[in-house]
């Protein structure tokens, strides 16, 4: 018994050393892999930017990005779907994961595919700390866990949001239930992953926001209204992220040609586009600059986020590669800004709530998104979000999450607990409850 006593006492340290040593290598390995992919991404958006022809080769890179998984033996690849799968059951995920989207990614920016980067970036990060979990001959449990590490040290070196990357690693796989395990190692690998983003000057993602109300009657009800127009955006983006690849697999069954029409749906868009906004390649690529418009600065054509919605579906659809949660958030802010003055918001504000909010609908990760919406804003340039200011952020993101109903943008996610009634339910995401 005494012998048992003394292992006990000395557990708890020894896994906190273990998880110190693990945690470390991870965000600085994903870390410097994730601020390499932010140059790349900045290059051949410049790039595309400077050649607007380059977007005529899209169907050709669809066709080459389906080739190149078939050539390395993951035509089946299911993309952030097989991460969420690897921390709840530990399937291992392949090392050669990590440059295959990585080089997917890049040519779908490149030559104007609509998509984001935190996708890719969970698939990185989650397929190198995985690899790693495995030289480091990690048990099923810990094996899991580094997993999260990598996931949380990639996506806050990206975005520059250590405390969102961290928490999300944690809450997006099983909704209603928390890895609390992994909250130490996951919090230590989404700091280092900060310090190395930041050691090769990748700047963090932010905003300045304008107009927010002060908390009162009125301000919360505009609130609650909000909160309901962003849990139906989200259902309506969940239903077209998993309607589009359905139909392509229905009409276009052979993926080579499924991924060329793909890119030239795409070149017909832009060009659709056109007609009422000549030269505008505002839906090609991540929209980074149209979604800081409608924050910063309260500016949006009304149109915009279902273009945006639509632009991305047929690209990830198709077999392009990327990420949909930065298509989300140009989504979410355009549509709040253009909403935001009709129930008498100020639309830099309408916008800013709209970014996270349809985020919280699409991922069903509430905490994460408080927690987005306190790294990302800063108030009226001077300070970041705090007291009433983040109540107003944390009813709207509570009211899009509840009425967003069971959809979401990850099928292998698991709904653990009802969003209605304290009970037991296990579907997954898009299931009937």
């Amino acid at each position: 018994m005494r012998n048992i006593h003394w292992r006990q006492l000395l557990e708890q340290p020894a896994t906190f050393v273990k998880w110190l040593v693990f945690a470390a290598v991870s965000g600085a390995v994903c870390g410097g892999v994730a601020a390499a992919f932010y140059y790349a991404f900045e290059a051949v958006t410049t790039l595309r930017q400077a050649h607007s022809w380059l977007l005529f080769l899209l169907p050709l890179g669809g066709a080459a990005i389906v080739l190149l998984y078939r050539w390395c033996g993951m035509e089946g690849d299911r993309g952030t779907n097989f991460v969420l799968v690897a921390v709840r059951e530990n399937r291992p995920l392949r090392l050669r994961t990590a440059p295959l989207v990585f080089l997917s990614t890049i040519l779908t920016h490149l030559l104007g595919g609509s998509s984001g980067r935190e996708g890719a970036i969970l698939q990185i990060g989650g397929s190198i700390s995985s690899r790693l979990g495995r030289l480091m001959r990690l048990d099923d449990k810990d094996s899991r866990i580094i997993t999260m590490c990598g996931m949380s040290a990639a996506f806050s070196a990206l975005f520059g949001t250590p405390l969102t990357a961290a928490m999300f690693a944690m809450e997006v796989t099983s909704v209603g239930v928390l890895y609390y395990a992994a909250i130490v190692p996951c919090a230590l690998s989404a700091i280092l992953g900060l310090w190395m983003a930041q050691l090769f000057h990748v700047p963090a993602t932010a905003f300045a926001l304008e107009g927010i109300p002060d908390l009162g009657p009125v301000s919360l009800l505009q609130i609650l209204g909000m909160g309901v127009l962003f849990a139906l955006l989200s259902i309506l983006f969940c239903r077209l992220m998993h309607a589009a690849p359905r139909l392509y697999e229905k009409y276009l069954p052979d993926p080579l040609i499924r991924a060329a029409a793909g890119g030239a749906l795409v070149i017909g868009l832009t060009y659709l586009v056109w007609l009422w906004d000549p030269g505008s390649y505002d839906y090609n690529g991540a929209g980074e600059a149209v979604l800081r418009a409608a924050v910063e600065d309260g500016q949006a054509r009304p149109e915009a986020f279902f273009l945006k919605m639509l632009f991305t579906t047929i690209t990830l659809g198709a077999g392009f590669k990327g990420g949909e949660i930065v298509p989300v958030f140009f989504t979410g802010a355009t549509f709040g800004c253009t909403a935001a003055p009709l129930l008498g918001l100020d639309p830099s504000f309408g916008a800013g709530l709209g970014m996270v909010c349809v985020f919280c609908g699409v991922t069903n990760c509430p905490i994460s998104s408080l927690l987005l919406a306190l790294e990302l804003f800063a108030v009226d340039s001077s300070g970041m979000l705090a007291g009433q200011n983040l109540c107003l952020f944390a009813v709207c993101l509570a009211v899009s999450y509840m009425l967003s109903g069971y959809y979401g943008l990850y099928s292998e996610q698991k709904i653990v607990y009802s969003k209605l009634r304290p009970e037991f339910i296990d579907k997954k995401a898009n299931e009937d409850p």
